[in-house]
């Protein structure tokens, strides 16, 4: 990966799940790292995909990010569609798949197949689960909040996986369609 801008920062913030980071420019938050198991292993993360980060205070509207994240992963029904993002390395087609899903309120769920429907054809539906997956914001862009087609969980690329985001959506109070399996 080349050298990141010199106006790239980070900082690590608690939440309910755990300690996460956000890495933000000038531009807007350009990542929300989910909690790793330790917080060393937070900061490692963050520096292996965006380089040599200054750890730093965050300004006010990162702050306010921060505030909103830890308020909505404490169960109150926070609207995160004002956090300004950093899209400049984001493709044309994540940012219309992150577009609608930050449209999804806390508590609520989408499938992949509703996001392919509004984006022209469901036969769309393992692309938009592949940009989730690649999904660089994390709570801010509710991915967790994006199910499989019967309401059932799906695939979850962060730390924890399915069961993180099955936490995730129990806080919010949403209602998913899961028998824990075997090795759930």
């Amino acid at each position: 990966m080349s050298e990141p801008p010199n106006d790239r920062k980070f900082a690590l913030f608690e939440t309910a799940i755990g300690i996460c980071g956000i890495v933000w420019t000038a531009h807007g938050v350009e990542a929300v790292q989910l909690p790793l198991p330790d917080e060393d292993k937070t900061r490692i993360r963050l520096r292996q995909r965006y380089g040599s980060l200054a750890e730093a205070a965050p300004p006010a509207a990162v702050q306010a990010a921060i505030d909103g994240m830890i308020a909505l992963l404490e169960g109150k029904p926070i609207d995160l569609s004002g956090v300004v993002l950093d899209l400049d390395s984001v493709g044309e087609f994540d940012r219309r798949v992150y577009d609608i899903a930050r449209t999804i309120p806390p508590g609520r769920t989408m499938t992949y197949g509703d996001i392919a429907k509004r984006l022209g054809g469901v036969e769309l539906s393992r692309d938009v689960g592949q940009a989730l997956g690649r999904n660089p914001y994390p709570i801010v862009v509710p991915c967790h909040r994006v199910l499989a087609a019967g309401d059932r969980p799906g695939g979850f690329s962060a730390s924890g996986g399915v069961a993180t985001k099955l936490k995730m959506l129990a806080i919010e109070g949403a209602i998913v369609n899961h028998t824990p399996g075997l090795f759930d």
